[in-house]
């Protein structure tokens, strides 16, 4: 931000003149004087809040939306870390999930001079005009959670957030493990997947980790998006019980739609979790994912860590003292299958 000076008024300098040049003041010179020098006092509390407010560090935060408990915790991670008392000044905007609505706070950021943008892409593709805006601008661009396809990289500094393409890669490895251990490896095993919002990096990336990573003996029945959300979960996995009467296996692209889908198979009859019908495995790991492990009804959940906003203050920082920051910085992330749920939930921090 630009730095600002406090000038102190040219009536205080004309009133003292005066005063100097008569020898003695009038009641009305007195009291101009004492008025001045009233105000003078007044600003100089206004003049050092103005001050210490532009030694913060401002970041314009383009947030997709509140669509579940994973992304309410990844807001208050940044909300939490980046506060005047840290140093920062966080302009937050809520896109509730349009694209368009990103771009305008992006260019609204731009407009007020911050000093870093950091986006969590509701889809990957359109960036490129408002990423060249920012980049004309000198404005640093972080992402976050989800990434952007662009043809010139050289548009953002970098990208935090998970390896999703590994997280459906580690959900068919558990899968085939837990297959294995149920004495069913061999048997034809039939698969639904509530994906999230069709073009976010989440969605794309563990639909194609879990997609490449299949058993021969694996049928996926369909795919749907539930685009994040429990209520749209549920509604698609009422469509796909109706569709489909022999389904063993529902992969929730998140914890939200994953919910969703057990309200939806037990209001069918039917039941899921480890005793169950059918195998729920979810993605995220937010602290209702283990709640829904301890009652019975979930399988496992790979983790999705939202806490990011400590990692983008720690990059910040790192470009402030001029240094250099890797293009793609993952967070660390595990699998959760519900017989560690009892143990771990005590940790969780989301």
């Amino acid at each position: 931000m630009k730095k600002k000076t406090v000038s102190v008024l040219l009536s205080v300098f004309m009133a003292a003149t005066l005063l100097a040049g008569c020898g003695k003041a009038t009641s009305e010179e007195a009291a101009t004087e004492e008025a001045a020098t009233e105000e003078t006092e007044t600003e100089e509390p206004a003049a050092e809040e103005e001050a210490a407010s532009d030694d913060l560090i401002v970041v314009g935060y383009a947030q997709v939306g509140a669509e579940s408990d994973w992304r309410t915790a990844n807001t208050e991670s940044f909300k939490s870390t980046f506060t005047e008392e840290n140093g920062y000044k966080l302009i937050f905007d809520d896109a509730q999930q349009k694209q368009e609505n990103q771009i305008k706070a992006i260019r609204s950021f731009i407009q007020q001079e911050v000093d870093y943008i950091v986006v969590a892409p509701v889809v990957e593709t359109g960036w490129e005009t408002v990423l060249q805006e920012a980049k004309e601008a000198g404005i640093p661009v972080i992402l976050s959670d989800r990434q952007m396809d662009v043809s010139d990289d050289s548009l953002y500094t970098c990208w935090v957030g998970g390896n999703f393409i590994k997280e459906g890669q580690d959900a068919a490895a558990w899968l085939k493990n837990y297959l294995e251990e149920q004495g069913r490896a061999d048997d034809e095993i039939n698969i639904v997947t509530l994906q999230g919002t069709i073009g976010a990096s989440a969605q794309v990336g563990r639909t194609e980790g879990f997609g490449s990573s299949m058993e021969d003996n694996w049928n996926m029945l369909d795919m749907q998006t539930g685009e994040f959300t429990q209520s749209k979960g549920q509604e698609v996995m009422e469509s796909f019980l109706k569709q489909y009467d022999d389904i063993d296996v529902v992969v929730a692209e998140n914890d939200n739609m994953a919910f969703g889908a057990i309200d939806a198979i037990k209001a069918a009859g039917k039941t899921c979790g480890p005793d169950g019908d059918i195998i729920i495995i979810s993605f995220d790991a937010v602290k209702a994912a283990f709640e829904s492990m301890i009652a019975g009804d979930m399988n496992v959940s790979v983790e999705c860590n939202p806490l990011h906003g400590p990692r983008v203050a720690e990059i910040i920082q790192t470009l402030e003292a001029g240094g250099t920051v890797d293009k793609i910085m993952y967070v660390d992330e595990e699998v959760f299958p519900a017989e560690t749920a009892a143990d771990v939930i005590g940790t969780r921090a989301y």
